[in-house]
């Protein structure tokens, strides 16, 4: 698909002008007539570059341009203006423009400066990747461990991302699934290519499809532009599908096709387009279970799972919580006199970790924060974490007895808190079903 522009000016005929030199030297130009409609724009077309003028009505080019760099630091911004000077060409471009061009200008200067910007992101882009190399090759991967099974698993990940095998990395949240995807991908053909993450349970179910596979101007209402999907950014990549299990059968059926044909057809396209990635997937739900209730499809299943990654959870893996602490003090910048007692680390030993090692990581830093001591003791712990966690190492019945509805209410109200109300999320946290979750929620009127 061709490079996208952002045009923002409230010079209607000097917008269509530069809209027209722009879309002829081949780009995707996307028009905006004031800052605030150019914000809601950006956000939802992502553009390649940015060209804006300084006075838009309503806000102010520079504001725009803060705004922009702060949603998205490598897009570069072109500003355009009638009233240049130097101090506010320095100003400008101290804020982070690519350029600042002074109005007359001739089309070729906006050509040129355009296919500058691209270049220059282009190598942005291989500079992260280069990092990324850089920390394969000294280790720097962030997995941590010393058990046997996530030894063999890491064995088992590191011989796999020598393939094009579509991955399907299962295990519970917070256990380090999208840590594992990027080590495979760090470590395979295709890492100087980029890693695109797609979060299948964030997206609306509305947009799904598009925003997977793209879609072309006007294929429905509000597409004021073309747009490629998450299969085309990830091309010569790879392409990680997070929380695959949400994804409703509709849209599995065309996932299934453009793994198998490795094509995708963007909205209202006549014409599928050639893709060039590699997949891997990851879930915390049981897909087996869900192919038995009719909301998974068994040939995506199959397609996604030729080589099936279990992550344990860390309540399985008990050895490695010594390393973690280790791992975290470090890369929180402890100072090296602070440690956890033995009896601490053994309290850690005995919890549960609902939250594996995404919970584990913000204990420790919380520990670091709050600390009383140099050495962080098992009474201090009662203390630092929080008050759900103390509640569960520590559990407490007063004398007058205590009404476990009201203490699984109170937890399902935490859920329910903690997932934004989104109720398959708050059942995940939970461990309970779905439909169970509902049928609570009803009866405690919540």
């Amino acid at each position: 698909m061709k490079n996208s522009i952002l045009l923002i000016d409230d010079d209607e005929s000097l917008r269509r002008v530069t809209e027209y030199n722009l879309a002829s030297s081949g780009f995707n130009v996307i028009t905006a007539h004031s800052g605030r409609q150019g914000l809601e724009y950006f956000k939802t077309y992502s553009p390649d570059i940015v060209v804006s003028d300084v006075k838009l009505g309503d806000m102010n080019g520079l504001d725009l341009l803060l705004h922009i760099k702060k949603e998205s630091p490598d897009t570069p911004v072109i500003i355009i203006t009638a009233f240049g000077s130097i101090e506010m060409a320095v100003q400008t471009m101290h804020k982070g423009a690519f350029n600042f061009i002074t109005k007359p200008f001739d089309r070729d200067t906006l050509i040129l400066s355009c296919k500058k910007a691209l270049e220059l992101k282009g190598l942005k882009s291989k500079a992260r990747h280069l990092a990324s190399e850089i920390n394969r090759l000294t280790g720097t991967t962030g997995i941590v461990t010393a058990s046997s099974a996530m030894q063999e698993l890491l064995d088992t990940a590191s011989k796999a991302a020598n393939s094009e095998a579509t991955i399907l990395i299962t295990g519970e949240s917070g256990t380090g699934k999208e840590m594992l995807a990027r080590l495979i991908h760090q470590n395979s053909p295709r890492n100087n290519g980029p890693m695109v993450t797609v979060n299948c349970a964030a997206i609306p179910s509305g947009l799904i499809e598009s925003e997977l596979f793209g879609h072309i101007k006007g294929a429905f209402t509000g597409a004021i532009a073309s747009r490629k999907g998450y299969f085309q950014t990830a091309s010569s990549g790879t392409l990680f599908l997070d929380e695959i299990g949400e994804v409703k059968t509709d849209i599995q059926v065309k996932l299934l096709r453009a793994i198998q044909e490795k094509e995708v057809q963007p909205v209202g396209a006549e014409k599928p387009l050639d893709v060039d990635i590699r997949i891997i997937a990851a879930t915390n739900l049981d897909l087996k279970k869900k192919i038995v209730n009719g909301e998974f499809r068994e040939d995506l299943y199959y397609r996604l799972s030729v080589i099936p990654l279990l992550i344990p959870p860390l309540r399985e893996r008990t050895e490695d919580i010594p390393t973690l602490v280790e791992h975290f003090l470090k890369k929180y910048k402890a100072p090296a006199d602070i440690s956890f007692s033995p009896q601490a680390l053994n309290m850690l030993k005995e919890y549960t970790w609902p939250g594996n090692i995404r919970e584990m990581q913000n204990l420790v830093e919380r520990c670091i924060i709050l600390r009383q001591s140099k050495t962080i003791k098992r009474e201090d712990l009662n203390l630092i974490i929080r008050e759900d966690q103390a509640s569960v190492l520590n559990p407490f019945i007063p004398e007058q007895g205590i009404s476990l509805e009201e203490i699984e209410k109170s937890y399902i109200v935490k859920a329910l808190e903690k997932a934004n109300y989104n109720q398959s999320q708050a059942a995940r946290l939970l461990k309970i079903p779905r439909h169970v979750l509902l049928y609570r929620i009803e009866k405690y009127g919540l």
